[in-house]
């Protein structure tokens, strides 16, 4: 069942076909039929009205909802959000309203895939307010991984190797946001030669390290999907050049292209994978950067398809962050 990721101006108009997908710049009293993730971070430059990306699939669609989970699945591929209000939480010893709202969003998320027996994570969309503010001592991304890292171990699934793609950003205000894809075989992850696995790195970086491959392989019928993490100016386990926002962006490149150049030795089928066939979406910190940015992918990379977002990356030091995605014939 084929999958396609359709970028829009507007919601689209056949919902019926529609897994779910993401809602850019949309208005504040945004509905929709569909999980639906409301990303509430500025669309900058030339597209800062709305943009509507939806999965969809063809075949007859069924859905669910329960309390802050809305699904639908179409064949063996789903497409989930999960939405986690922190303010209600209790606040438990050594613990914080983050944390567990976190580790409660990825045990629903993780039941919902063994009762539909698609038990594959894919991809992940995490998007949190307040990234870097302080929460029971911690800083609240990191409190984020830990509630992260618990979900997945409670559900049994691993947090090193075979993992998810993933990003995590954050934004201005609304609760924890966590949309996912899925299906019935594994991801193959693909790491960078370049980089540590994020899910090793050292402690300094938090008491649970992220929990999420550099990119994964996926196959839905007849296609293979390469889905690359958030990306940004690191090496080893370090950020390079602080304070510099066009060098930041042209070492995120790089690492694109290593992570790219791993996934084509993996690929199944002619042809490879290429950054400037590919979808991407750079969170910039400063809005007040984006020219810096766009002139660095303009050269790198002036045939892809790119969108441009105001959100928090993951550390202080890092001013801007890429995804992407894209699909060839398997």
């Amino acid at each position: 069942m084929t999958l396609e990721l359709l970028v829009t101006a507007t919601p689209p108009v056949d919902a019926g076909a529609v897994l779910g997908g993401f809602a850019l710049a949309a208005p504040h009293d945004l509905t929709t039929e569909w999980p639906c993730q409301r990303l509430r971070a500025p669309v900058l430059g030339d597209s800062s009205a709305a943009c509507w990306e939806t999965w969809r699939s063809p075949g007859p669609v069924t859905a669910g909802a329960t309390a802050g989970l809305s699904w639908r699945r179409a064949g063996d591929l789903l497409f989930g959000l999960v939405e986690v209000d922190e303010a209600p939480l209790d606040t438990a010893p050594g613990s914080s309203r983050l944390e567990q709202a976190s580790e409660q969003a990825y045990r629903q998320l993780f039941d919902l895939l063994d009762r539909q027996g698609l038990p594959h994570l894919w991809r992940v969309w995490n998007y949190l307010p307040d990234i870097h503010g302080l929460e029971a001592g911690l800083e609240r991304y990191r409190r984020f991984n830990l509630g992260r890292a618990k979900g997945f171990e409670s559900a049994a699934r691993s947090v090193v190797g075979r993992v998810p793609a993933a990003c995590a950003l954050g934004v201005r205000e609304g609760p924890l946001s966590v949309a996912f894809l899925a299906g019935p075989s594994p991801a193959v992850p693909i790491e960078n030669p370049r980089q540590v696995s994020a899910f090793l790195y050292p402690r300094q970086y938090g008491p649970r390290s992220p929990t999420f491959a550099r990119a994964a392989l996926v196959h839905p019928p007849g296609q293979e999907w390469l889905f690359i993490s958030g990306t940004a100016s690191i090496v080893g386990h370090e950020t390079l050049h602080p304070g510099d926002v066009a060098a930041q962006c042209r070492e995120t490149v790089d690492n694109l292209e290593a992570v790219i150049a791993q996934a084509n030795e993996r690929r199944r089928a002619h042809p490879s994978f290429r950054l400037d066939r590919l979808g991407l979406r750079a969170y910039v910190r400063h809005a007040g950067d984006l020219a810096a940015v766009r002139q660095v992918l303009d050269e790198r990379c002036p045939d892809a398809s790119l969108l441009c977002v105001q959100a928090d990356v993951c550390r202080e030091d890092l001013l801007v962050e890429i995804e992407a995605w894209g699909a060839l014939p398997c």
